[in-house]
């Protein structure tokens, strides 16, 4: 018994040196793996000992004099009791993924999206894609709502985890540039997956619109949004117009960078003289003069304050392309009677 206790003491240290520690940062595949292993250790020690009364009484005595100890070296250090074992695991990840010291590679190992029979010959199997994991089983709980579909709801998870990571990083201080990092690690990995990413991206800002907690990396976010000029085209040209709505309602940066993106559309326009239409002269994203007017009618009626200052805008833009009122001769002064018809 002696050693079962020693070995509970010590992965509680090891929890605490996961969450709060700087000493993450030398960490390794194997041993993040091994963190994982001793989790799942006390996991099983307490479903064997949890029913018998002298044994849980020895180990909580045991996990009160760690939590002391760690108390008196750690400031604002949780305590772990004796009802927490069965999910040690559990909080090992959070504390992993809270610690802005946690290498980026060891976060792509922990969001591996290979399935697990793709990682049977791994050693680490246990570790790889647990993140993915725990996403695909709370994916699988919110589709049980015939509203939500599984890639929506995974979104919703990872927004979350992208969000606590940023706060993470982002409370070391003034210098920005690991998140920024961060932020173009999960852009490089999701090549291939846009719109899943543009779901996370906007899970990110909708879920934590009233946490005041999340103010600075929401913030950072969509200031990361509004620089990243091909990122926010490709979301505003992916996402359904009611997420867009949403977004531009909940935030003022992203109402005006949405507005922005639609001008850019429009200036991208040509008249074709042979479909009697404005027609987009690049090819990606492709917009149709009609489908414009309606994103800009929606804007406008989601956020009537917004509507004065651009229509100003588009008027002094007709005026710099010779102020005609005549259709096909400038996209500003067609685009204006469309909104005014």
């Amino acid at each position: 018994m002696e050693a079962v206790l020693k070995n509970l003491s010590s992965t509680v240290e090891l929890l605490a040196v996961a969450a709060n520690s700087g000493a993450v940062e030398q960490w390794d595949k194997h041993t993040m793996s091994r963190a994982f292993d001793w989790a799942r250790y006390c996991e099983h020690v307490h479903s064997r000992f949890h029913n018998n009364p002298a044994i849980r009484r020895v180990m909580e005595q045991q996990l009160e004099l760690t939590n002391r100890s760690l108390q008196d070296v750690i400031p604002g250090y949780t305590e772990v009791s004796f009802s927490d074992l069965p999910r040690l695991q559990h909080l090992l990840l959070i504390g992993l993924l809270n610690n802005p010291e946690l290498p980026i590679s060891l976060i792509k190992m922990l969001f591996d999206t290979r399935s697990p029979l793709d990682n049977m010959q791994s050693e680490y199997q246990d570790v790889t894609g647990l993140c993915s994991h725990i996403i695909r089983c709370k994916a699988a709980c919110k589709v049980l709502s015939p509203l939500i579909d599984l890639s929506a709801a995974g979104a919703e998870v990872q927004g979350r985890m992208l969000m606590e990571r940023l706060g993470a990083l982002l409370s070391r201080g003034s210098d920005t540039r690991p998140a920024e990092h961060f932020l173009g690690c999960v852009l490089q990995g999701c090549q291939g997956a846009g719109r899943q990413f543009c779901l996370v991206i906007t899970a990110a800002l909708l879920t934590t619109k009233n946490s005041a907690a999340q103010t600075a990396p929401r913030e950072f976010l969509l200031d990361w949004l509004q620089n990243k000029h091909s990122v926010l085209q490709s979301l505003c040209s992916a996402l359904p117009a009611t997420l867009l709505i949403d977004l531009a309602k909940d935030h003022n940066k992203f109402r005006d960078a949405y507005c922005d993106v639609l001008k850019k559309w429009a200036s991208d326009m040509e008249y074709c003289v042979s479909e009697g239409e404005w027609v987009q002269t690049s090819t990606n994203p492709t917009v149709s003069f009609q489908k414009l007017t309606e994103k800009f009618m929606a804007l406008f009626e989601a956020c009537p304050s917004l509507r004065a200052n651009t229509e100003k805008e588009l008027k002094a833009l007709k005026i710099s392309d010779g102020d005609f009122d005549v259709k096909g001769l400038s996209v500003w002064g067609d685009l204006l009677s469309a909104l005014n018809m």
